[in-house]
């Protein structure tokens, strides 16, 4: 089934973002390289594709797992949580309508 990962981004957190991006883009690549990821992004905090120093407010990942267990450890061994960079992670279900 397929799980919406929402992580809500503390305040002044983009240092740690930076920081921990490659971890983090590399457990997205893997879910990716196993056919599991159907988008992922950061969510900017002002109207811009590069939001330079006002960073972001969070991130979605969209993602394949056997089940909601299943995709909240996926989310909660994530390097953004252990870095600091989200104050919160929510994991829905999620039927995907159109393709």
């Amino acid at each position: 089934m397929w799980y919406a990962i929402i992580g809500n981004d503390r305040k002044s957190s983009l240092q740690a973002r930076l920081a921990a991006r490659p971890a983090h883009l590399a457990r997205l690549e893997a879910l990716r390289d196993a056919g599991r990821l159907r988008l992922a992004g950061p969510f900017p905090a002002i109207d811009a594709e590069d939001p330079g120093p006002a960073g972001f407010t969070g991130s979605l990942v969209v993602a394949e797992f056997e089940s909601l267990d299943a995709a909240r450890a996926w989310a909660d061994a994530d390097p953004y949580l252990a870095a600091g960079v989200y104050a919160s992670v929510e994991v829905r279900p999620l039927r995907i309508a159109l393709p």
